[in-house]
């Protein structure tokens, strides 16, 4: 059986925003939420996409304070290096696949995030991944600078993501393929042996679309930021409104709530898997 884990990146694996982490300090941009703030603004001055504008703000900073290499995939890749992970989670992957292995299921991990996808290159875990979607520029071939985004993932951009892992689709250009039918079990990966990790607002549509499909959608939170408001509104709002499975604090090390979790959800996943080959009895 194979199964498929995917996960958010800036909230769910890490802490924080990863731009928040080497490359906005880089800029001289000292104030994180003045920058947030005034994405905001000029979003919806603009009636743009958030993600958009956020990268295009990038660039234009960097333009403006003459730092445009600070964009380039191998500054990115060494800010990446900046990013602090929860904790277990740079040992996960290999003690997930582990047990999953023992259980006959073979797992597969995916990135579907708003970040960059060069800075979460530059993490100690970027090779557990079979696939990275995440934001991305396209550079100028002579100077290596940034011209313009190739790939922006947004909250509803994520589902389409998570059917491209559905169908075996590891790239981001192939539309007709992503849009061609195929039957629910004659896919790689069926929403029903999926799990997606998520933290925040964007994660909601990728989130409600797992669960809705069968599969388990876990809502991981920062165990250090609980006590704020914002923190506990999001999670109540998330259960309420029935888009996640669970809610655990992003903690990945051996034996925390999310290791106990997912153990579980896999054991089920293959409990199902065997009930599905067994011809019925008529006792059920």
């Amino acid at each position: 059986m194979q199964c498929a884990l995917v996960y958010d990146f800036d909230g769910t694996l890490a802490k924080g925003n990863c731009a928040e982490h080497g490359l906005l300090p880089a800029l001289g941009l000292d104030d994180p939420s003045g920058f947030w703030l005034r994405v905001h603004e000029r979003n919806k001055e603009r009636d743009g996409d958030e993600i958009l504008t956020y990268l295009g703000e990038l660039a234009l900073r960097a333009r403006e304070v003459d730092r445009q290499t600070e964009l380039s995939a191998e500054k990115l890749r060494l800010h990446g290096k900046s990013i602090p992970l929860f904790p277990g989670v740079e040992d996960w992957f290999d003690r997930i696949n582990r047990f999953a292995k023992s259980q006959g299921i073979e797992l597969s991990h995916y990135i579907v995030s708003s970040g960059l996808e060069e800075m979460i290159r530059g993490t100690s875990v970027k090779s557990h991944f079979q696939k990275i979607f995440a934001c991305r520029y396209h550079y100028d071939e002579e100077t290596g600078f940034a011209k313009w985004p190739t790939v922006a993932i947004d909250y509803t951009t994520k589902t389409q993501y998570l059917f491209r892992i559905n169908k075996g689709i590891e790239n981001s250009w192939d539309n007709q393929k992503v849009n061609r039918y195929i039957e629910p079990m004659e896919r790689p990966f069926p929403f029903d042996r999926m799990i997606y990790f998520g933290d925040g607002d964007t994660d909601i549509p990728a989130m409600k679309m797992v669960k809705a499909q069968g599969g388990c959608s876990l809502a991981v939170f920062d165990r250090d930021k609980w006590a704020e408001a914002k923190t506990q509104e999001k999670i109540e709002k998330l259960i309420s409104e029935d888009r996640a499975s669970y809610v655990v604090p992003g903690d990945y090390a051996a034996g925390s709530q999310l290791d106990v979790t997912v153990k579980g959800v896999l054991r089920q996943y293959c409990r199902k898997g065997r009930s599905e080959k067994s011809p019925r009895n008529g006792h059920d």
